[in-house]
């Protein structure tokens, strides 16, 4: 047994071992995904977040470990990011042709995340503090964290509940517009983008590519225009 003990707290400190372990437990949640016909449930992401989350706990590996390995996918989501040009690049002639709609929903949409998250957040009687650190909620991680800290949030609180915007938006978004009878796949992508950033975006190339092209699009713009917006909301409510 302490062998054993030993061989696992040797192999905990090798980078490779938690990076192949989140490329295996991502397959398989694919594959659990695909054989029990997708449900929303257990998207691939949400389903890897939680088994690493579980292993990293019963292990007792910290964080810090664990990133070692998986800061190897990390710097792929820059070159990730930037290849969400390459499908939305053929659908340039459609975007083109919905350009005031998709502004009109960018503003609104943008604007709406700000708000509802602050005006939920100061009916529960929160601080101003976490307010602060909620008003981003809806972007990307790297721009919330970036727009917490300028306005007086916390960038970790505000992790945190990107995350769960994220989590909530991916099971629950393809429900809501399927209810709503939006069928289009263009305006389903960029609703989901819209409102759950990366994981959204995910959800939906899951769907299709015209979704997923302009998740992505919806993703990157709502990044800068709320960046650009909640310093002016803020000020306006008082905060």
């Amino acid at each position: 047994m302490q062998a054993l003990t030993n061989t696992w707290v040797y192999l905990a400190q090798t980078p490779l071992l938690w990076l192949t372990i989140t490329l295996i437990v991502y397959q398989l949640s694919v594959w659990l995904y695909q054989r029990l016909h997708s449900p929303a449930i257990l998207n691939p992401i949400i389903t890897s977040i939680v088994v690493l989350v579980s292993l990293l706990l019963v292990t007792g590996t910290p964080y810090d470990i664990y990133f070692e390995g998986a800061q190897f996918v990390h710097f792929l989501l820059g070159p990730a990011t930037v290849a969400l040009a390459v499908p939305l690049y053929r659908y340039h002639k459609q975007l083109i042709h919905m350009f005031v709609p998709v502004t009109g929903a960018l503003i609104i949409g943008s604007t709406t995340g700000i708000l509802s998250a602050v005006g939920i957040g100061w009916l529960f009687n929160l601080s101003p503090t976490t307010l602060l650190s909620l008003a981003p909620k809806s972007i990307t991680t790297p721009i919330a964290m970036g727009v917490a800290e300028r306005i007086g949030g916390l960038p970790s609180l505000t992790t945190v509940f990107v995350i769960l915007t994220g989590i909530i938006g991916a099971l629950l978004g393809q429900k809501w517009l399927t209810l709503l009878r939006v069928k289009s796949h263009s305006v389903r992508g960029f609703a989901m983008g819209l409102a759950a950033h990366g994981l959204g975006t995910a959800v939906a190339f899951q769907e299709d590519e015209e979704a997923g092209a302009f998740s992505g699009l919806a993703m990157g713009l709502n990044g800068a225009v709320t960046a650009l917006l909640i310093p002016v909301i803020i000020k306006l409510i008082g905060l």
